[in-house]
């Protein structure tokens, strides 16, 4: 489908990405491990302030299936299965989180005895368990992953105590692509799910979409946008109306046919609540083959930089540096360091 419709979240992607993507101020490290037999490991990093944060995931694929599971710092486990063409252009994708904080931050003991189960307590959730052995127990309950498990056996004598807290599964996608259509669709898997739909149409270079999100719980909206993009192989513009209709973005990138590759892109956001406008321009060039240097300005008195260079096949350092010069009398530059390595 890469020269089929795009869907929805990617009009005006070719600016924001010019504009926005990569531009860290912290610290930043990650690294991909491949393997020939279909499972990955990538680990990362990130150091913000004096705060240190991390995770490992694996990733295996199988086929059409890819099957990924992370573990961050704080013990949370989140896992993604992703089956492609399910049917003709149709990809599908369970994600859920453990422990699932959302659900509400308890567990109940019981107590199994010789010839009864009987409920003894609900209490706080522990943040730790010395002396525990973990057994996932997943059931299907209307789709929702429902419940993990942890068995403590203290001795024979004594009657088996399960601890267990709720886990539900976060959300199942669906996204349809066609030649002149693309439809993704989210849905929570929880007894009062947010529901979320968005499509697009058109061709590869023209663009009409919309998106609409809906709380169940309390029966509003959490969003409506609309966009419209126009692409050609050296610009593209876009249109969208964000924010349930208050605010209005336009933006716009040319590439100039230059031999450093010289890109320009600009982005203006209207509020119709304030009448407030914001502009950010940015652009891009090669400085050598393999490094990229870019630059973005906005009206906020703000200046930043970006040079990333591919010191080898797939690896990237990348070098962001950010000035406020409405920052008087506080530090008004930031600095930060992205590493990037894949054997």
């Amino acid at each position: 489908m890469a020269n089929g419709q795009a869907p929805f979240s990617d009009i005006g992607k070719r600016a924001r990405d010019l504009l926005y993507k990569d531009y860290n101020f912290d610290h930043k490290f990650s690294l991909s491990i491949p393997n020939s037999t279909g499972l990955g490991l990538i680990a990362t990093g990130l150091k913000k302030d004096q705060i240190f944060v991390g995770d490992i995931s694996t990733l295996y694929k199988s086929g059409n299936t890819t099957v990924d599971v992370k573990v961050d710092t704080y013990s949370n486990v989140s896992t993604k299965v992703t089956v492609n063409d399910i049917l003709h252009g149709t990809k599908a994708a369970l994600s859920f989180n453990i422990p699932d904080h959302k659900s509400g931050k308890f567990i109940h003991l019981i107590e199994i005895g010789c010839d009864q189960k009987s409920q003894i307590d609900k209490v706080s959730a522990p943040n730790h368990l010395v002396l525990r052995m973990m057994l996932s127990v997943f059931s299907l309950w209307g789709g929702v992953v429902e419940r993990l498990s942890v068995i403590l056996c203290h001795t024979w004598k004594q009657p088996l105590k399960l601890w267990s807290w709720w886990a539900v599964a976060a959300k199942l996608d669906v996204q349809y692509l066609h030649p002149h259509a693309a439809i993704d669709s989210s849905i929570g898997l929880n007894p009062s799910p947010l529901l979320e739909l968005s499509a697009a149409i058109g061709s590869k270079d023209l663009s009409l979409g919309a998106e609409v999100g809906f709380n169940t719980t309390s029966a509003s909206f959490t969003k409506y946008n609309a966009g419209v993009a126009f692409n050609k192989p050296d610009f593209s513009a876009a249109l969208i109306l964000a924010d349930k209709g208050q605010t209005l973005k336009t933006s716009y990138i040319h590439h100039v046919d230059r031999p450093d590759e010289f890109t320009v892109a600009a982005e203006i956001t209207h509020r119709f609540s304030t009448f407030e406008n914001r502009f950010t321009i940015g652009s891009s060039q090669l400085i050598d083959p393999n490094t990229v240097l870019k630059t973005r300005f906005s009206d906020d008195g703000k200046a930043a930089f970006q040079c990333q260079r591919a010191w080898r096949p797939n690896s990237l350092i990348t070098l962001s540096a950010e000035y406020d010069s409405t920052k008087i009398f506080s530090s008004s530059t930031k600095f930060g360091l992205a590493l990037s390595l894949k054997p």
